[in-house]
């Protein structure tokens, strides 16, 4: 019952079965109350039959019977001794099977025993002829009951009636929440697939066209994802103007540096501070190129068997001579094999720029922590593959945790942009690979100091692992 469509209907539905139950209530009570005579009109019509009675006995009150016009409200019958009605009309439902005085709606008079005479005796006006024959004038409504539908007296025809009414009511009802919930459910729809990156989702298409004010809303969503797509294309083509823009003047020094280099003088130790830069320079436009080629949409990767433990032993060894010259070391414990299908030189651009991040914040005498681990993932056919690198540095403000995976951002104090500090793009690729594999990264201060950045990632199963070895080697 938490569906906007089904509240819809049902709230519809309810409110125009009271309105139709109500209607017909109202309408069979005014009906009921117009059944019947006036007491007034009704004593006047006994008197005229008493009257012709005593004139002429029951010839005059045939003739009496008859001259009386077509009532709109009510019929007069006159019920003989042996139980036909005077003029040979069918008695009423209300009058068979029963004596007349027993089933005569309203009040009456009886003759006594001579001609003429009146006397009150149940719901008819009782004529005693001189023989002691009676006759029982007897005015009732012009239907037995009223019924809910007028003038329609068929047997089960008004329940008949008032069930086409619910169902077409309800069927109304249904296209009725049909037609406003249906537009939210595409709303909803629409936002959750903008919320996951698609920003080419559009809803007014959808809608046909509609002017209300779903129909407003639909174009206003529409507008808000265009104007994101316009947003972020633009984003990404800055940075592609900007690394066109630096390439060209850089390769430039970097031809003039090569020839400077080639003479002696005292201006040596400058050309080598300078290519130190231009080397830094291109370093910087590598990673920033390569960040906005992983934020591509619906970016495909490439998929072969990794085992994440080789991976982060190479690492290890290809930052053990950076690490020494800090003064710390490099540590990795990975338990078994860790096989996992992904894009090799992704994966080890993700390890490695956390790795190089943690060795470059690591005080001297410090040691830089890698462990790796199978996780047993709910609803992972092989498993998960955990990855922690811990280092034992001046750790990052609990506010700027989830940061530090945004690009070009940089955390203030001790890992600012300085002598150790990066440009802010090292984590920002890491974060973005791990996406493209369907992992997940997330960094927390350690208890003693220092920051701890876990990585997770979808692990392959043993059998499915040994197979593709099997094949990538044969």
């Amino acid at each position: 019952m938490h569906s906007l469509y089904w509240r819809i209907f049902l709230a519809f539905w309810v409110a125009l079965a009271l309105i139709l139950v109500g209607t017909v209530t109202v309408a069979v009570n005014a009906t009921a109350h117009r059944t019947d005579r006036p007491w007034v009109q009704r004593g006047q019509l006994y008197a005229q039959a008493a009257r012709a009675f005593e004139s002429g006995g029951p010839a005059a009150l045939r003739s009496w019977l008859q001259s009386l016009p077509a009532e709109p409200l009510g019929r007069t019958f006159v019920v003989e001794p042996a139980g036909r009605e005077l003029l040979g009309r069918p008695l009423p439902p209300f009058l068979r099977g029963s004596s007349a005085t027993a089933a005569a709606p309203g009040g009456g008079t009886q003759a006594g025993s001579s001609a003429g005479a009146i006397a009150p005796r149940g719901g008819a006006l009782v004529l005693v002829a001189p023989g002691g024959s009676t006759y029982h004038v007897v005015i009732g409504p012009v239907h037995d009951r009223p019924h809910l539908f007028g003038e329609l007296e068929l047997p089960g025809v008004p329940l008949t009636l008032l069930a086409i009414a619910l169902v077409v009511s309800g069927v109304v009802c249904y296209f009725l929440a049909r037609y406003l919930a249906a537009p939210v459910d595409r709303l909803r729809l629409a936002t959750r697939r903008l919320a996951a990156g698609d920003l080419n989702v559009r809803v007014l298409p959808a809608l046909k066209g509609r002017q209300d004010d779903l129909g407003l809303l639909a174009a206003d969503l529409d507008t808000m994802a265009e104007r994101l797509r316009l947003l972020l294309e633009a984003k990404q083509q800055l940075l592609r103007d900007v690394s066109h823009e630096l390439r060209s003047p850089l390769a430039r020094l970097q031809l003039a540096l090569s020839l400077a280099s080639r003479e002696d003088g005292t201006v040596q130790c400058h050309l080598a501070r300078i290519a130190r830069e231009a080397e830094r320079l291109e370093a910087l436009i590598a990673r920033t190129l390569k960040l906005v080629r992983l934020e591509r949409p619906a970016q495909h990767i490439d998929q072969a068997p990794v085992d994440v433990g080789d991976v982060l032993r190479t690492i290890a060894a290809d930052v053990a001579i950076e690490a020494h010259a800090q003064g710390c070391l490099v540590q990795v414990q990975a338990q078994g094999p860790l096989p996992m299908s992904g894009d090799p030189e992704l994966l080890r651009s993700a390890f490695e720029n956390v790795i190089r991040n943690a060795v470059r914040y690591s005080p001297a005498d410090a040691m830089v922590g890698i462990t790796a681990h199978r996780l047993a993932g709910e609803g992972q056919q092989g498993g998960l593959v955990e990855v922690v690198i811990r280092d034992q540095g001046p750790g990052v403000p609990h506010k700027d945790l989830g940061l530090i995976f945004e690009p070009f951002y940089r955390v203030d104090a001790a890992r600012g942009h300085g002598s150790a500090g990066g440009e802010g793009l090292g984590l920002a690729i890491a974060a973005r690979a791990v996406a493209l594999h369907g992992g997940h990264i997330a960094a927390r201060n350690g208890k003693g100091g220092g920051l701890a950045v876990t990585i997770t990632l979808p692990a392959m199963d043993r059998a499915r692992s040994a197979g593709r070895t099997a094949a990538a080697t044969a």
